[in-house]
């Protein structure tokens, strides 16, 4: 697989929510990236608290800009605050370093990333890995 297809985002989406719904999480919004940043697909539960759309998307778009899952910007900005509050100006303010933001990996091969935003950063990041695990895709959370 060369590229992140529709039908797969469509799979690591549906198993996202089902692993939100297995684990009675809060409602959560996905947003599933491109290898280039295009939006693939994004979608909210009902219910689901406002910004949560633009903070899913800050965790997809960080890891992919980044080339590392959300996790480890998360540690880095603990690390070096200066560089990831530099990195978030020169984007405009679109990285959100916290975890929940997943690289979707086929082999050595970067196909997207997938931002979740809704309960705690870890059930987040969780439910990310879990869907893309189900695709059977490699998850890189940093």
């Amino acid at each position: 697989m060369a590229d992140l297809t529709l039908d797969t985002a469509r799979k690591i989406l549906d198993a996202v929510f089902a692993k939100a719904s297995e684990l009675k999480l809060k409602p959560l919004v996905v947003t599933i990236l491109d290898a280039r940043g295009v939006l693939k697909l994004a979608a909210a539960q009902d219910g689901t608290s406002l910004m949560r759309g633009e903070i899913a998307h800050g965790k997809a778009y960080g890891a992919l800009a980044m080339g590392m899952g959300s996790r480890a910007l998360f540690q880095r900005a603990q690390e070096q605050a200066f560089f990831i509050d530099a990195v978030n100006t020169i984007a405009k303010g679109a990285l959100v370093p916290v975890p929940g933001g997943v690289l979707i990996m086929d082999g050595a091969t970067l196909l997207g990333a997938v931002g979740v935003s809704g309960d705690t950063s870890d059930n987040d990041e969780a439910c990310a890995v879990a869907g893309i695990e189900a695709a059977r895709l490699k998850a890189n959370a940093g």
